[in-house]
């Protein structure tokens, strides 16, 4: 190994480390070991007096205190309780009936209902997991026992459970805000539009698939509506309190009146008020949110650390070069570029999650969005509706293990697979419609901030 060229040596850390993703060992500490073994070799010098005199150990210390440090990443932690709190004290369970009541004159109401409260659920959690976990509990069981189908309802429910990575204020574009040194309140803006047509485009297949085919989706008996009257009480109790908490959140953040983890404290106190509104926060359920919120915020921050000083070690030795160097030796169009990285980044999310393909390869992209004249937010857009399929393309689809996982014994995972699929060809067309409209992308930003 010590004969080898640096490039040679980072794409041979590259190798190495996806190797051992595939073996299932964890991503965080994997790329930790991968970061200290190769970067004790790159930073290696003869004249070290001691076995830590090595550049590799400074690295690691000053890459945590910048996490810890990052003003930015403040908000994760508390975007996180605001979604368990919502999640542990029943509030989405509320949501979910009380939209369905609203929407049973919908073909498919109940799926629609699904899509709406998982899009509503992701703007308070960001946490994949938990919003799929939560609606295959609550949804999934409700569809089924109303004569869904199977595969429709899985699909609907690990479709719209990802929605949460797209739709601010996602945990994801916080994320990618600090690695690509970009304006978290300019992203947030620029993914509200795709964001909603994503979501609008699920519900318009629901509807439509519904229309189409009527046994898949039957309708609700007139017997199993209630009074006009018991409709709005149930919209007005559990839909608007949670809907101004997450407008009050967005507004703030989007009117400039608030920096995200101003608004992520916000809304975590508003989350508490609502819990107590509803005399449903249990103080079990409370310390389950606060230990839920540490256990993935550290999770989240060993990842980070990790793969930044993978990423460092991996720039160091010249990997990020390679890369540069091939994209410009191909004489691309900006739309071949775009093509390109998009299946590149489709590929590597069917082993890799979506923080280790944003702080690992995504900066490999970054340098050359001038090269090509990509603006960088339109790119991040692209991405992060990319980003969707690395959760929706089997064989590693992880919506659908967490689907699984709570649905055991109900459910063939070939099934969700099936129901997933037309959810990921929607995905596609709504990346399509965003590049030849690009404006979905970029008119709010501008409206609200300006120029970039």
């Amino acid at each position: 190994m010590f004969g080898m060229t640096n490039p040679e040596t980072a794409l041979f850390m590259m190798c190495i480390f996806l190797f051992f993703v595939l073996l299932g060992f964890p991503i965080a500490f994997t790329l930790l070991a991968m970061g200290v073994g190769f970067g004790y070799f790159a930073y290696f010098t003869p004249d070290m007096t001691s076995i830590f005199d090595n550049r590799i150990f400074h690295l690691i210390i000053n890459n945590t205190y910048s996490v810890m440090d990052n003003h930015v990443l403040t908000s994760v932690p508390l975007f996180l309780f605001m979604g368990y709190l919502v999640e542990r004290a029943g509030i989405v369970s509320k949501l979910f009936f009380a939209i369905r009541l609203a929407s049973h004159r919908l073909p498919a109401s109940m799926a629609v209902a699904a899509l709406v409260t998982c899009a509503l659920f992701s703007t308070a959690t960001g946490i994949i997991g938990a919003v799929v976990t939560l609606m295959g509990l609550l949804a999934w069981p409700a569809m089924i026992q109303a004569g869904y189908d199977k595969k429709f309802a899985s699909g609907v429910i690990c479709a719209g459970g990802c929605l949460g990575i797209l739709i601010p204020p996602s945990i994801m574009l916080i994320v990618y805000a600090v690695i690509a040194q970009l304006s978290p309140l300019r992203l947030f803006a620029a993914a509200m539009l795709p964001g909603l047509l994503l979501a609008f485009l699920y519900i318009c297949y629901a509807i439509g698939l519904a229309m189409w085919k009527p046994h898949l989706a039957p309708k609700p008996k007139a017997e199993e509506i209630p009074e006009k009257s018991v409709i709005i009480r149930e919209v007005i109790i559990s839909f608007v309190p949670l809907f101004t908490l997450i407008i009050l959140v967005l507004g703030t953040i989007l009117g400039g009146l608030a920096t995200p983890a101003e608004a992520a404290a916000v809304g975590a106190f508003g989350a508490i008020v609502l819990a107590y509104f509803y005399r449903t926060l249990k103080w079990e359920a409370f310390k389950e949110s606060v230990f839920l919120t540490a256990k993935t915020s550290a999770m989240i921050m060993w990842l980070f650390i990790g793969s930044w000083t993978f990423a460092s070690v991996f720039s160091y030795l010249g990997g990020h070069e390679i890369f540069e160097h091939f994209f410009k030796s191909l004489d691309l169009e900006p739309w071949q570029f775009l093509v390109i990285t998009q299946i590149i980044i489709f590929m590597l999310g069917w082993p890799l999650e979506w923080t280790e393909i944003l702080i690992i390869f995504v900066p490999i992209f970054l340098p050359l969005l001038k090269t090509f004249g990509v603006d960088p937010y339109f790119f991040a857009m692209l991405i992060a509706l990319n980003l969707q399929t690395s959760f929706l393309t089997p064989p590693m689809a992880m919506s659908a293990y967490y689907l699984k996982g709570v649905q055991k014994k109900n459910v063939e995972l070939m099934d969700i697979f099936k129901g997933i699929m037309p959810f990921l060809l929607i995905v596609v067309i709504a990346m399509i419609i965003m590049y030849n409209f690009p404006g979905l992308a970029l008119w709010l930003p501008t409206a609200l901030f300006g120029p970039a």
